[in-house]
């Protein structure tokens, strides 16, 4: 089996990056089954539960309130909705629902009591639950806990020094301090990055470098490939090379073997193919249903037929296990 090593060099990650890309797919697709079943995809679905009006300026962002990119501000998704979303996400095979609300942080108000409520009743539907709501203290990553949430993504988007040119209304710091909170409270990480958004490449390896060096690596890591929304800034940046997502996502696989690492956005631009050799470097992990957020994601039906043709399968919910909190309700106490 591989190592877990949460020590690695800048150095090391580029020797990985840049190793004869049909060598690292094979290195990574060899990691990859020495630590998982190789045909096993974890399927999530993204609903945006409070859409747009957000005060950060995210470069690359649809819902940032300052552009204009033609995003209409939404309150709170009313809870039938939210149910009625998950039971269909759960029929498409998904084991995950991801509900994202467009804050620069949890406030301590009626609309976090409602995601309380969300967590709770997703839950219900053997879900595993998971939120990405902006910036937590440690008291707001302990209800979501005690409430059942599965997992909690905040990704790290680029590496420390490109992220100022990127967001100036948070710090890098902010980020792991999230995270910190989100392990304190016994929840699984989600944290990836997005790349396309004109970062070098020593940004992805240094943004890598972060993520294998956390005290645990995250339960999961998105690769995101830049979706351009007209109205942002980064609205004109070209396509990312299906190459340059295959050397991340093999590059993610092989320093952190034991990770979920989830072909995120951009698939719509992928052909079966592209995405099979994604596949292949050790994506195993996938969004599906017809929107992530705001931006166009393939439907459940084209995904299944690719699963078919590539003979994948939908992982099931709480494969390693329920999280490890004491329940403290009722509701709480199915996970």
């Amino acid at each position: 089996m591989t190592e877990i090593r949460n020590n690695w060099t800048k150095e090391e990650i580029a020797e990985i990056y840049h190793t004869p890309l049909l060598d690292l797919i094979y290195q990574a697709a060899t990691v990859h089954r020495e630590n998982k079943d190789y045909a096993e995809v974890q399927i999530s679905s993204l609903i945006s539960i409070k859409t747009g009006g957000c005060p950060e300026d995210c470069a690359y962002c649809p819902q940032a309130a300052r552009y204009n990119t033609g995003v209409d501000v939404h309150a709170m998704m009313p809870k039938d909705e939210v149910i009625a979303a998950a039971e269909k996400a759960k029929a498409g095979g998904a084991s995950r629902l991801c509900m994202g609300a467009a804050w620069r942080e949890v406030r301590d108000n009626r609309d976090f009591d409602k995601v309380i409520e969300l967590v709770k009743a997703v839950n219900e539907l053997d879900m595993e639950v998971c939120c990405t709501l902006g910036m937590l203290n440690e008291a707001q990553a302990q209800r979501l806990a005690d409430a059942g949430l599965y997992a909690y993504n905040h990704n790290l988007d680029t590496s420390e020094d490109d992220y100022k040119r990127i967001i100036t209304t948070r710090t890098y710091d902010d980020r792991l301090q999230t995270l910190e909170h989100v392990r304190k409270a016994k929840i699984t990480v989600c944290s990836g990055g997005i790349i396309g958004l004109g970062e070098t490449v020593e940004d992805r390896i240094s943004m890598l470098k972060t993520l294998s060096n956390l005290p645990k690596h995250p339960e999961s890591v998105p690769i995101n490939a830049l979706v351009p929304v007209k109205g942002t800034p980064l609205a004109n940046q070209p396509r990312v090379s299906v190459w340059d997502m295959v050397r991340m996502i093999a590059t993610t696989r092989i320093i952190m073997p034991k990770t979920v690492v989830r072909l995120s956005a951009g698939r719509t631009e992928m052909s079966t193919v592209e995405q099979a050799l994604c596949f292949m470097a050790g994506a195993n992990s996938l969004f599906a249903g017809d929107k992530l957020l705001t931006t166009p994601n393939p439907s459940f039906d084209t995904d299944m037929a690719m699963f078919e043709l590539l003979g994948l399968k939908p992982r099931k919910a709480f494969k390693n296990g329920r999280p490890q909190q004491e329940p403290v309700s009722m509701e709480a106490s199915i996970l």
